[in-house]
């Protein structure tokens, strides 16, 4: 039989079987949490007394997404010094729940430690300076059971939504200053097609458009020289094609008899000369041109910017035909005012808004140019930001963007996910436990829209609610306690 805590407000602390009947403990039950990297461990278990079993009911959340581990092993081991005893459970009970059980041999002071394997990864926990005791009758006398105080809140209620926690941390905070931007085009993120060549425009599809989709080396158009008298490619590139066979043949003819000192050298080098022009001619003029004339080929992946010409036309060699953009890099023009006397060197980052209303930090972008100098009609100084992103964004659209300038200073951060808001006055609900939390007001300072800093309220390492924080304040408001929803 497992024993854990189960409180509410009719009843004085007790217990449960695995079909919810009520169980008298010998022993209080002992409840820890304890976070690492990857996982969160909340376990309950009786009080560990020599001779007897204690029965685990253990606890495992992954961080990332916070779920119940479902699937793995659990070996949870009692070690002191060289030797100890070890139980290992080869699935979970109920998703996020395994049951190991011990039985300890000898009083003292041991090392619980729990060995979590999973197919996605493996964590080892370990919970130290764990009392065994002689007797229950000693158990009983060094243990009593604290009321718990606070919001109660289950591992059951916390997988079954979107929740998720985050750790208290030092962080480098900045002076933030609000304003806007605009998306432009980055110089390289888009190419413009020329006309190689004279010729009737023929589009390859009736749905080219201004922000079409392209795939590299996809075929937009063609140019068509067919039925034109003078400028005819096809003529053009049969002539260069016999000028390039006629200099070739004189070439390896050449080639033959300067090997064999029969022609002097200089003669050699004009008649290599002229071949290498008529192949370098006759190529450029075959390069990209099929059946249906010269071809104009997509240069990246991208979309289509801008159409210079419609189908149908006649251009002539060296017209623009079609730019071809990407969003794999944008430029985002903001502007400060002169009192921040901005610099590259006094910018240290910079967030936008994506086009989901998320702020998003400039990650891999740089500061490309701050400018010097304002105009009587712009008072402003103009900043342009090189953002190295997928941008969904129109171009000419704008963001909202916040700037932190100047020498960050070392203080508490919490993620702003983490505030909530009651008429100005801030709170987090703060984790003090597996399944316990508390509502806790804090002051904050500076914000840059990913994180906060907190002034007072909040030390560093305590565990606050990111996601899921408002359900945990309405079960606060609630003025109930859950029933307990274990499967142990």
């Amino acid at each position: 039989m497992l024993l854990f805590s189960c409180r509410n407000n009719q009843e004085e602390d007790h217990a449960h079987d695995a079909e919810g009947n009520h169980l008298t403990p010998e022993v209080a039950t002992i409840s820890k949490t304890v976070w690492t990297d990857q996982t969160e461990l909340f376990v309950e278990f009786p009080a560990l007394v020599k001779e007897k079993t204690s029965k685990f009911a253990a606890h495992f959340t992954t961080l990332d997404q916070h779920q119940p581990v479902r699937e793995g092993s659990v070996t949870v081991s009692l070690i002191k010094g060289e030797s100890g005893i070890r139980h290992t459970v080869e699935a979970p009970s109920s998703p996020g729940i395994f049951s190991p059980a011990l039985q300890p041999k000898e009083p003292g002071m041991y090392d619980l430690v729990f060995d979590l394997k999973t197919p996605e990864y493996s964590d080892r926990i370990v919970i130290e300076d764990v009392q065994v005791y002689a007797s229950v009758a000693e158990a009983s006398k060094n243990i009593s059971e604290a009321e718990e105080a606070g919001i109660s809140f289950l591992k059951e209620q916390a997988w079954q939504i979107d929740f998720q926690t985050a750790p208290v941390t030092q962080g480098q905070v900045y002076d933030i200053v609000h304003t806007s931007g605009v998306w432009q085009a980055a110089p390289g993120t888009y190419k413009t097609l020329a006309a190689g060549a004279n010729g009737m425009v023929n589009f390859v599809s009736e749905n080219l458009t201004e922000g079409s989709g392209v795939k590299k080396g996809q075929l937009l158009m063609n140019l068509s020289s067919e039925g034109l008298s003078s400028n005819n490619i096809r003529a053009e590139i049969a002539q260069a094609k016999a000028r390039f066979d006629q200099t070739k043949a004189e070439y390896e003819r050449k080639k033959e008899l300067y090997e064999d000192r029969i022609v002097p050298k200089s003669e050699f080098e004009k008649v290599e000369s002229d071949f290498r022009v008529a192949e370098a001619n006759y190529r450029a003029l075959a390069s990209n041109y099929g059946a249906g004339g010269k071809q104009i080929r997509a240069p990246f992946d991208g979309f289509i910017k801008s159409i210079n010409t419609s189908n149908g036309d006649y251009v002539e060699q060296g017209a623009n035909l079609v730019t071809i953009g990407t969003d794999r890099s944008r430029l985002l023009k903001t502007q400060l005012s002169t009192s921040h006397n901005p610099s590259k060197e006094s910018i240290a980052n910079v967030w936008y808004k994506d086009d989901n209303g998320n702020w998003k930090e400039v990650e891999g972008g740089s500061i490309v140019s701050v400018g010097r100098e304002v105009e009587d009609r712009k008072p402003m100084i103009p900043v342009y930001i090189k953002v190295d992103d997928v941008v969904e964004m129109p171009e000419g659209s704008f963001t909202e963007v916040q700037i932190a300038l100047g020498h960050a200073e070392t203080g508490i951060v919490v993620p702003e996910a983490a505030l909530l808001e009651d008429y100005g006055n801030y709170s987090v609900i703060v984790q003090t436990g597996g399944e316990s939390f508390e509502r806790r007001p804090v002051k904050i300072g500076k914000r840059n829209g990913k994180n906060a800093q907190v002034l007072s309220g909040l030390e560093v390492g305590d565990v606050v609610v990111t996601t899921g924080n408002y359900q945990v304040k309405m079960a606060s408001m609630s003025g109930q306690t859950p029933g307990h929803g274990h499967e142990h």
